[in-house]
C-alpha cells in the first residue's frame, strides 16, 4: 500500500523464527496492530488424563498423560515464556496487541486495547 493505514495481524503467533525484524519494517511504514488468537488449552493443559493430539500443521499425532503435573507444569511455562517472548518482541516493534482467547469476548479485548491507544497518542 502507498498510503499509510492501519494493518491488523491476526494470528496465533506461533513461529519457529522471530518475525520481530518483518514488524519493525511493517511498523515503520504503517500502524500495525497484532491481535493473537489462542486456545485456552494452549495456555493450560487440563488434566483428563491420556490425550490424543495432533500437530494441525504436520499432521503427527501422539498420546500425552495430562495427569501428568510434571507435563502440566512444562506446557504452563512453555506458555508464559512464549508470552514473554512475544511482549517483547511487540514492545521492541513499537506494535500495540491484545491477545485474546476464543472462549473470550474478543470485543473488550478491543475496546480495551483502543482506549489504551487513544489514551498513549
Amino acid at each position: 500500500m502507498k498510503r499509510r493505514c492501519i494493518a491488523f495481524v491476526v494470528s496465533d503467533f506461533y513461529a519457529d523464527n522471530s518475525f520481530q525484524k518483518e514488524l519493525q519494517i511493517a511498523n515503520s511504514k504503517h500502524d500495525v496492530v497484532a491481535i493473537q488468537v489462542y486456545d485456552q488449552r494452549a495456555k493450560t493443559l487440563p488434566n483428563v488424563g491420556l490425550m490424543k493430539v495432533m500437530d494441525a500443521e504436520t499432521g503427527h499425532e501422539m498420546f500425552i498423560d495430562t495427569a501428568s503435573a510434571k507435563l502440566r507444569r512444562a506446557h504452563n511455562e512453555y506458555w508464559t515464556e512464549r508470552m514473554n517472548t512475544l511482549r517483547t518482541t511487540f514492545a521492541q516493534s513499537n506494535v500495540d496487541w491484545v491477545s485474546v482467547a476464543t472462549n473470550e469476548d474478543y470485543v473488550k479485548a478491543l475496546m480495551l486495547l483502543f482506549m489504551q491507544r487513544g489514551q498513549n497518542r
